[in-house]
């Protein structure tokens, strides 16, 4: 693996996203496919392909307001698309030629990518980095009405494999999680993002 690459569950049309949420969100979103209120239009959502850093950061949906698990599909063209459009969240200095560079082009970023430890079963941190996305506001009515093709409750099965991580059963958890393989991306846009 390298440092910074995105892994994901995709197939040919479409990239699995992850996000976390209560169940006032989660619900209508599941019943209707797609997102409304209480979700804020107004404010930056992010979404993940690595559903181990979620289930850390969300503590197996136990943590409040996350308690409801969405894997969400959305299409790889427009997945690009805010790949192409971002800027990351630091001045990364193999991407940008200085910190100036990177404040002008941070200030009108309508996606922010960030790269975070992934994560192993258990938890840890690996040295290798995975990449969350923020959607801005001026782009949300977008990713809500024309990204996204499925959104799927995932809370039942990370119920089970919580469970089965309490009890020690790391084989049997192993056997659920989603299959994550290297997603290939564009050269210029690779550089843009700092995959490396």
């Amino acid at each position: 693996m390298k440092y910074q690459e995105i892994r994901a569950e995709f197939d040919r049309d479409t990239i699995t996203v992850y996000q976390a949420y209560n169940k006032n969100i989660a619900l209508p979103a599941l019943k209707h496919q797609k997102f409304e209120k209480p979700f804020s239009f107004h404010r930056m959502t992010w979404i993940k392909p690595s559903f181990l850093w979620l289930m850390e950061r969300s503590n197996w949906g136990s943590k409040s307001n996350q308690e409801y698990i969405l894997g969400i599909k959305i299409k790889r063209e427009c997945w690009e698309k805010a790949l192409s459009l971002g800027v990351l969240t630091d001045p990364d200095k193999e991407v940008y030629s200085s910190g100036y560079e990177w404040d002008m082009l941070f200030k009108d970023a309508k996606v922010h990518i960030q790269w975070d430890p992934e994560r192993t079963l258990k938890g840890g941190k690996l040295q290798e980095r995975t990449i969350q996305v923020g959607i801005s506001r001026f782009l949300i009515e977008g990713y809500n009405n024309e990204w996204i093709t499925e959104i799927i409750d995932m809370t039942p099965l990370v119920k089970k494999m919580s469970a089965l991580r309490k009890a020690g059963k790391y084989k049997e958890v192993k056997r659920f999680l989603p299959k994550e393989r290297l997603y290939p991306i564009s050269e210029s846009i690779g550089k843009k993002i700092g995959i490396r």
